[in-house]
């Protein structure tokens, strides 16, 4: 790889630094590196795909797993490969540390020797239906939530999966996860952990008022559907775009036609991962 292009979150410590670090490596090694971030306000956020040029083979984030995400919402069409920097404590998906010596110049040679793994990962496409009609779409690498809005209350779901009842939920919320999803929000609500290759979609209830209410791996071609029966609710794909739900709507998910694809450096099992990640060995 020669071509470059960095996306650093204005609002982590360092990164700003490390940014100016990375580009001036690159540079001296005859690659070319362009450089988005530092804006600070909702609008200015995301990455718009224009923004990135044509010739671009690898796009490097500097922040923590939710910058990574965002990229990879942002510029899923254009699937170029993405690595990320943790600049915080704890990141599943970044795999390189800033706080390890030498870390980030090795990661930058093995990217412009060609010593590394391309990895295609699932999202899922969530659409908001109100009365029939589309109001929102949107994509996620990680889920798609269901909350509550304001008041601390119970929700009621009702859940189809291609188009067949499955049962109704009454829980503080739901999750709809990926299987890069399922050590995030999916895990901490009790949910499965999925190895992150595989291809299903995970469907999770948050603190359920019954005794029955469990998660349900679904293969990935499966189509669920969640029909809100209360108001007051959230449809949040990634913990980034919010869509309010009213009785009646209907939140429609299915695997997307597009995968994101993340840069796989070290040959590190799914298990050892794993047992680095939980149990801190």
């Amino acid at each position: 790889m020669k071509h470059f292009y960095l996306i650093w979150n204005p609002y982590k410590a360092g990164t700003k630094e490390m940014a100016g670090i990375i580009e001036t490596y690159l540079t001296a090694r005859g690659c070319v590196c362009a450089v988005r971030g530092g804006e600070t306000g909702i609008s200015l956020a995301h990455t718009l795909p224009s923004q990135v040029p044509e010739n671009t083979e690898c796009v490097i984030t500097l922040g923590g797993d939710g910058t990574l995400i965002r990229a990879a919402r942002d510029l899923c069409g254009r699937q170029i490969p993405l690595i990320g920097v943790n600049m915080g404590n704890l990141g599943y998906l970044t795999q390189v540390g800033y706080q390890e010596d030498g870390e980030v110049t090795r990661m930058l040679d093995d990217l412009i020797a060609g010593q590394f793994q391309l990895e295609k990962r699932m999202m899922l496409h969530g659409a908001v239906y109100r009365r029939g009609e589309l109001i929102k779409e949107d994509l996620a690498l990680n889920e798609i939530l269901i909350t509550r809005r304001e008041m601390p209350k119970i929700l009621e779901m009702k859940v189809l999966v291609n188009g067949e009842p499955l049962t109704k939920y009454k829980a503080d919320g739901m999750i709809i996860a990926t299987p890069t999803g399922s050590t995030a929000y999916n895990l901490s609500a009790g949910g499965p952990i999925v190895a992150p290759s595989a291809r299903m979609t995970i469907l999770t209830p948050i603190c359920p008022h019954e005794l029955t209410g469990r998660s349900i791996v679904f293969s990935a071609e499966d189509t669920i559907e969640i029909e809100m029966m209360g108001q007051e609710q959230l449809a949040v794909f990634d913990g980034d775009t919010a869509v309010p739900m009213e009785a009646g709507d209907v939140l429609k998910v299915q695997r997307s036609q597009v995968e994101a694809v993340l840069v796989k450096l070290k040959e590190v099992s799914f298990v050892d991962n794993l047992r680095s990640k939980l149990a801190g060995v």
